[in-house]
């Protein structure tokens, strides 16, 4: 084999290496980074269901305020 020939071939050789390194960790990459979304949204349903729990405490202390106001009308 010429050397032009060998330089190609070697030059063929590792750059097929490198895209093969490069897709490997780009693919490993965005698995990480898709776990993290699910991370995310996990922690977001948490503090919506936290949210829903304290607005609900709020609505069911302002039914109990207004009905013993109504109440309170009624007996006067």
């Amino acid at each position: 084999m010429s050397t032009l020939a060998k330089l190609t071939f070697g030059t063929c050789c590792l750059l097929s290496a490198g895209i093969i390194g490069y897709v490997h960790y780009k693919q490993e990459d965005d698995r990480k980074r898709l776990h993290e979304g699910v991370l995310r949204d996990i922690e977001r349903q948490q503090r919506r269901k936290i949210e829903n729990i304290y607005n609900l405490q709020q609505q069911i202390d302002l039914t109990r305020e207004l009905q013993k106001s109504v109440s309170r009308e009624n007996n006067s």
